[in-house]
């Protein structure tokens, strides 16, 4: 089921981007009445009184300071201004509030460098974006630092990649809280897809020419999607793409950043949710319809994938939200 406190606060800092609050505001301030469910509310906050300047020449005004920050059910920190410097005393403070009353934190981008220097990703794995992820873990020691994926869920601290992951963490968090229908919905309005495939790896900068052979990977990864029941192998899909097994081992992982195993795995889970949500389907006849080979290694990856167990996600979302 959501959270029972559905309220949403953001930090604006002087001189950021407007993206990344923007982001937040379509997702989670826009309200979405089409859907039935009872929808988050959003406030804008800042650490100072007064107008805070943004890129561009624009200003940004808000009534709302850090207590509301800090008393908000979920607390989203964008890129922050330098991640050479540590957040102040009275953020940090502000955002060690929010967790120990139990909010859930989130960090778009930069942002990680404000939890970290809070203390809070300690312990943890984490994201950031992969410009930042080397500096990230020399600052932070205590934080493990995952350069490749798109977002990190921990439970009540999630972190994404670079600003537009934002989006892919923020439609994730839409899921976790009202399940795979309502998350689909929202991604549709949004025109992108529910959930990106690949992780960071595919957006490093590198000397890449243009590869032909990106359409056949694409054509067989739609081929794949299209027969998750099947048993599917990096020999068979390398016979749809006309690829050795070893080119299109190289060539998938230059396209996606991910490996095909790997993707099939995501893939199959994805597709199991809204069996999971919609049907009384046993877990072991789900397992079989989207392609695991067993019970036990389809809950094995969904626990990977999902943090939670299929019987527990259905128990949470089958009856749909409070």
């Amino acid at each position: 089921m959501p959270p029972v406190d559905r309220t949403v606060a953001v930090l604006a800092y002087p001189g950021m981007s407007v993206f990344e609050t923007g982001i937040v505001t379509e997702v989670f301030g826009l309200p979405r009445p089409e859907l039935g469910v009872d929808w988050y509310r959003l406030t804008v906050c800042t650490e100072l009184p007064g107008p805070v300047p943004v890129v561009g020449g624009a200003a940004l005004h808000t009534p709302y300071g850090l207590a509301a920050l800090a008393g908000a059910g979920t607390v989203i920190v964008p890129g922050v201004p330098d991640v050479t410097v540590d957040p102040s005393p009275a953020l940090v403070a502000a955002l060690r509030r929010a967790h120990h009353r139990g909010a859930r934190l989130m960090s778009i981008c930069s942002g990680a460098f404000a939890l970290a220097g809070a203390g809070l990703l300690d312990g943890r794995r984490a994201t950031t974006h992969w410009r930042y992820a080397d500096l990230l873990a020399r600052r932070h020691p205590a934080v493990t630092v995952d350069p490749d994926v798109l977002y990190l869920d921990d439970g009540d601290i999630l972190t994404s990649a670079g600003s537009a992951a934002g989006l892919d963490l923020c439609v994730h968090v839409v899921r976790r809280d009202f399940g795979a229908a309502v998350a689909n919905a929202v991604a549709r309005r949004l025109v992108i897809p529910p959930q990106r495939d690949g992780g960071q790896a595919q957006f490093i900068e590198a000397p890449v020419s243009v590869d032909p052979d990106d359409d056949r990977i694409a054509a067989s990864m739609a081929w794949a999607v299209r027969n998750l029941t099947e048993p599917l192998t990096v020999a068979a899909l390398a016979r749809q793409a006309h690829l050795s097994a070893r080119s299109y081992l190289r060539h998938f992982a230059r396209a996606t950043g991910t490996s095909p195993i790997r993707w099939l795995i995501d893939q199959r889970v994805r597709a199991s949710l809204a069996l999971l949500e919609t049907t009384d389907a046993p877990v072991a006849q789900i397992a079989a319809a989207v392609g695991f080979d067993s019970p036990v290694t389809y809950r094995h990856h969904f626990g990977r994938a999902m943090r939670t167990s299929p019987s527990a996600y259905r128990r949470a979302f089958r009856a749909g939200p409070a």
